[in-house]
């Protein structure tokens, strides 16, 4: 199993960076058949071969996932794309 483990820093109020992963969670969820529930400051998401979640620091996020077999070999490839948007958004 791989792992993808992305610490990102932001300097958004609290509210403001929640919603603006809920956006991006959304996208996602859209996107790649994804099911995602907060639980307090850490939005848990999952899908089959993907489990993981987005923990809300007040000055940074961090992105953990467990990638099962076939979502491994995607794992540099998906790694990029969660970089480029936390940039891109944050």
């Amino acid at each position: 199993m791989s792992r993808i483990d992305i610490h990102h820093p932001h300097s958004m109020p609290k509210a403001k960076a929640r919603k603006t992963v809920e956006e991006v969670a959304h996208k996602l969820a859209e996107r790649f058949h994804m099911t995602c529930e907060w639980e307090g400051d850490v939005l848990n998401f999952s899908r089959s071969g993907v489990d993981g979640h987005i923990e809300l620091g007040p000055k940074d996020l961090h992105v953990h996932a467990k990638l099962g077999f076939l979502a491994a070999m995607f794992k540099d490839p998906i790694e990029s794309e969660i970089r480029r948007v936390l940039g891109e958004k944050f």
